[in-house]
């Protein structure tokens, strides 16, 4: 039997490798150890989601958080480097473009450990953002590279990943299998007005370590809360930026960051999604949910391309009201199209590994 170590820590990571632990369970022809970075740390953004998606709890929890990116990445990378000589796993695998994907793959490629990387080839081609750097050197130094889009693809065919010893796959999205699965178990958080409402989160440091674009996107959230009821899950790092800065949510529905299953209502139910996640953009589209992405760029061009997803100016409060309501009003959307798998992905990345 095959010994896979699974590094994870953030709140999207947990989703993914729920949707993957049940098909290596399945398979029955794979160990998975788990290590969880405690890269997010709070109840809500991390315990709930073990619980409710009734994923393995993870055999090690380094509990490494709430310090720089350089501190965060460093001390991660010694613990699993610790844990990696100890259990001797066939392979590591990583998901994503945090702190602790490049962690994991960084200190499984120095133990010449293979390394499989879940949503390889994503690019925003914005080196400012800590995320792009994260995936450009995850993949660089992954040997299997499993691609959620024919672009992600392309992007490593570019970088001339086809004269290189990777196997890139493209194997769809295990979001969107998460989402299928656990679409029946929806709960509806407390607090949800009856309804109409937009679904919106803003967490990402470029926009919540910014105070004066951090302003303009609560403006602009609020001048729509006018029209149409926005409820916020509200990020511990949101929070704390906005009492810091007195920025003000008036008007808005702020509620307590939710579990996955609530927020798959919240999805479900919602008119729009207004967000800065790379994730919750996806997920809007699963539940066929249009979104307005205040940020200036995104990896996921294809839900630009076909209109399910339009960027807005988080400097700007009047373009974001613009494109939220223009968003809001479409109805013309064709949802059928086929993105990101439909649901096989999971399957086809467990029976590669096994191939390998």
């Amino acid at each position: 039997m095959k010994k896979l170590i699974t590094v994870i820590g953030a709140r999207p990571q947990f989703i993914k490798a729920a949707a993957v632990s049940r098909s290596i369970i399945e398979s029955g022809q794979i160990n998975e150890v788990i290590i969880h970075t405690g890269q997010h740390y709070d109840v809500n953004m991390s315990d709930v989601f073990f619980d409710e998606l009734s994923i393995p709890r993870p055999n090690y929890n380094l509990d490494i958080h709430g310090v720089s990116h350089g501190a965060m990445t460093g001390r991660m990378l010694e613990g699993i480097e610790d844990i990696l000589k100890s259990e001797k796993p066939d392979m590591l695998m990583v998901y994503g473009d945090t702190n602790s994907t490049i962690a994991g793959a960084l200190a499984a490629k120095k133990l010449h450990i293979p390394v499989a990387h879940i949503e390889a080839g994503l690019r925003s081609f914005n080196m400012k953002m800590p995320e792009e750097i994260n995936r450009i050197l995850t993949d660089r130094i992954s040997d299997l590279l499993f691609c959620p889009t024919d672009t992600a693809v392309k992007n490593l065919e570019d970088e001339g990943y086809d004269s290189l010893e990777n196997q890139v796959i493209k194997v769809g999205d295990v979001m969107q299998d998460a989402a299928l699965f656990y679409s029946s178990r929806a709960k509806r958080p407390d607090g949800i007005p009856h309804g109409e409402f937009v679904l919106s989160t803003v967490h990402r440091a470029a926009n919540t370590d910014n105070p004066t674009r951090l302003n303009q996107i609560f403006d602009g959230l609020k001048r729509f809360s006018e029209i149409m009821p926005v409820v916020l899950p509200l990020h511990p790092r949101t929070k704390g930026a906005l009492k810091k800065n007195g920025i003000s949510t008036e008007g808005i529905t702020v509620i307590d960051p939710v579990g996955y299953l609530e927020m798959v209502w919240l999805l479900q139910n919602s008119s729009l999604v207004c967000t800065d996640s790379g994730g919750l953009q996806k997920e809007a589209f699963f539940f066929e949910s249009p979104c307005v992405t205040v940020r200036d760029q995104t990896e996921w061009v294809e839900l630009i391309e076909f209109g399910y997803n339009v960027l807005a100016n988080p400097d700007s409060a009047d373009d974001i009201f613009e494109k939220m309501s223009g968003a809001v009003k479409r109805t013309d959307q064709d949802w059928g199209r086929d993105l990101y798998g439909k649901g096989a992905a999971s399957s086809l990345i467990v029976n590669t590994i096994l191939d390998f």
